[in-house]
This record gives structure tokens, sequence and C-alpha cells, in this order.
């Protein structure tokens, strides 16, 4: 994680408040290190950007590597609604094929 680079995004965030990818990329950077912090940019963008894609896929990842997988469900079938409403194809994929390893996972407990 690269503390100079978080300082940037995050003016980046004030300074256009209506770009998603922003709070994306601030997301994105929390994430290995300070899942708490991702967690709060990715409940931020799904607030603000509902219709924002990219959040979907890693947002309900990281809520399943947080045990909250409810929430994490709850994700992936709103990322694959809004896949297949925007046409993106290779997005509803993805999202399909973590969703069945989601859904696996949980057939084993």
């Amino acid at each position: 994680m690269n503390n100079d680079r978080i300082q940037q995004l995050i003016r980046f965030v004030q300074e256009e408040p209506d770009e998603p990818f922003n709070v994306y990329a601030l997301a994105m950077e929390f994430l290995n290190g300070r899942p708490t912090e991702a967690k709060t940019y990715f409940d931020q963008l799904l607030a603000q950007f509902p219709d924002y894609l990219p959040t979907y896929y890693h947002a309900a990842a990281l809520y399943t590597d947080l045990d909250e997988r409810d929430r994490a469900a709850e994700l992936y079938e709103k990322g694959i609604e809004l896949a297949r409403a925007q046409n993106n194809q290779k997005t509803l994929l993805e999202l399909q094929r973590a969703q069945q390893a989601f859904d696996d996972d949980d057939d084993e407990w």
C-alpha cells in the first residue's frame, strides 16, 4: 500500500466528487492492507454510484473475506443484474463465475 498514492487519490476524490473511478481506485488501494477502509469506500460507491459496475465483483469478494456472506450474495446478484442491464458480457461472466465459486464454497459449509 502506497501512502503517497492514497493521499493523491483522496485529493482526486475531493476535486472530482462525481467521478466514481477515483473512489474505486481508493477502495482498491486499501483492499490488500486495510480492508475496513476498503469496505468504507466500496459502500460509498454502492450508495453514490450504484451503476458503477466494477464495484460489485471486488466488493462482493471483500464481504466474503470478511465473512459477511449475506451481503456478498446480495452484491453478486445486483452486479449480475447490472451487467445484464448494461449488456456487459465480460463482466457478467466474471460475476457469474465468482458467484458460482461463492455458492460452491457455501455448499461445503
